[in-house]
């Protein structure tokens, strides 16, 4: 193999874990971001000059060590990297990609030979009647502008889903000094405590978990686990969240909500590069087939790590970062160390089975989505209702791509990154099918939004 371009789509923990292995063995990866800096989401770092600068301790709690240390990193070796911030990739093809530079509305083409793809994660939504009001944010949105903007999403703020996600984010805003008015977990209590012999395997882990939830209970912040939500009400905002509990129904008033079930994997631009996806039961989610070093199946010299590969975490993100780095090394003829190596996939591995552990506490309630009711919107962007698209399942829609030529579901600016997972769970329960029978939306350029004005013309990057 020659020694082309090496590109890295994303600077998050996997992305800059990578590029600092490859800086390591004297290489100069070029590495493509849509943030202004390095970190992704889990460890964003908040402007460099305004008013909302906040320390790294209280940015990232218990992980602050670990943010500045990626953060540390990243910036003592920045003369290692070609590092193009503000950037999105929005198509990928064999040996070439297009991108766009947000700062001067710039698009480009970028040849590669050897390519790392660590597009991380997005929320995960389940529709609720009424989540279209104003004052109804992502888990992730309502962490971003705590974070980055050093604002809350409301006054009084209730958090609504499943997952370590949900506590962590009620927790930071109610130690930020927000009012958290309810957090209700779509989960029963019961299944946590069933996972608790496989969440010992990760005790550091379990023990954040039970310290968030001790510090909300010690502030008197209500928790309800097994909740269904029934319907977000208001006239031009949000009001209240009503729900129901086996011990039977309620209400909460609040001025905004964030609700999320997890993360689903950004697979699009993996897609896009023709790597071969599968079915993954674990995530309830279509992912990129790989290797245990990080090597695609399917094209060659691309390689997957981080979130956008499957659900695992920052610290198994950079892991896989790293081992997908020395893959590529290993495929260029370099000598890497294999005792490091090693070391890495047992890690990897010992994330993945806590992985596995965190999915029985926190189950994807799939029954929920597949339930929403018939006047519900289901598809925000172009306004489908969960009806709408049940109705094309009465023709012959047999999978999602289908359904979205009859009804437009997935179709809008989001191309379905929002509610397909739902769109999948609702197709498939009117189908009497199994969820990966339905298949998922196609990946298509662009992947994200772009302005009409800078397609009209590429022009080559240096």
């Amino acid at each position: 193999m020659t020694a082309g371009r090496m590109v890295i789509v994303g600077a998050g923990p996997a992305g800059t874990r990578a590029a600092l292995t490859l800086a390591r063995y004297g290489l100069k990866p070029t590495i493509l971001d849509e943030a202004p800096r390095n970190g992704g989401q889990i460890y964003r770092r908040p402007p460099l000059e305004g008013e909302f600068c906040r320390s790294a301790q209280a940015l990232y709690g218990f992980e602050a060590a670990k943010a500045r240390r990626l953060h540390r990193d990243f910036d003592r070796n920045s003369d290692a990297f070609d590092h193009r911030p503000e950037t999105l990739v929005w198509e990928i093809e064999p040996g070439r990609l297009q991108g766009y530079r947000y700062a001067d509305r710039h698009r480009f083409s970028l040849d590669w030979e050897s390519l790392i793809l660590a597009t991380g994660a997005t929320d995960r939504i389940i529709p609720v009647p009424g989540w279209t009001k104003p004052g109804v944010y992502s888990l992730g949105g309502a962490q971003v502008a705590l974070k980055y903007q050093g604002c809350a999403i409301g006054r009084r703020v209730v958090f609504l889903g499943s997952g370590p996600l949900l506590y962590l984010v009620a927790y930071q805003y109610a130690k930020a000094g927000g009012e958290v008015a309810a957090v209700l977990d779509t989960a029963p209590w019961a299944a946590k405590r069933h996972a608790a012999p496989g969440l010992l395997r990760a005790p550091g882990l379990f023990a954040k978990g039970l310290w968030y939830l001790a510090w909300l209970k010690a502030r008197r912040i209500r928790i309800v686990h097994d909740v269904r939500p029934i319907e977000i009400m208001g006239q031009d905002r949000i009001s209240n969240i009503g729900f129901d509990t086996p011990a039977g129904s309620d209400s909460i008033g609040c001025d905004a909500l964030a609700l999320g079930w997890g993360l689903r994997s950004e697979i699009q631009l993996a897609e896009l590069a023709g790597c071969r996806l599968g079915f993954d039961p674990l995530n309830r989610q279509w992912l990129p087939e790989r290797d245990a070093d990080g090597r695609a199946a399917g094209p060659k010299h691309v390689y997957l790590a981080g979130d956008g590969a499957g659900i695992a975490g920052a610290d198994a993100a950079e892991t896989a970062g790293e081992l997908a780095a020395l893959a590529l090394l290993a495929d260029r003829g370099t000598a890497i160390d294999r005792n490091r190596q090693a070391l890495l996939r047992r890690r990897l591995a010992g994330f993945r089975a806590a992985r596995a552990a965190l999915e029985t506490a926190f189950p994807y309630p799939h029954a929920l989505a597949a339930a929403l009711p018939n006047n519900a919107v289901l598809c925000r962007c172009e306004n489908v209702t969960a009806g709408e698209l049940r109705a094309t399942a009465r023709i012959d829609a047999t999978e999602l791509n289908r359904a979205k030529a009859y009804c437009r579901v997935g179709m809008g600016r989001c191309q379905g990154r929002v509610c397909g997972p739902a769109a999948a769970e609702i197709l498939a329960a009117a189908l009497g099918k199994p969820v990966e029978a339905v298949g998922r939306f196609r990946a298509q350029p662009p992947v994200k939004p772009l302005p009409l004005e800078p397609l009209a013309e590429a022009e080559p990057a240096p």
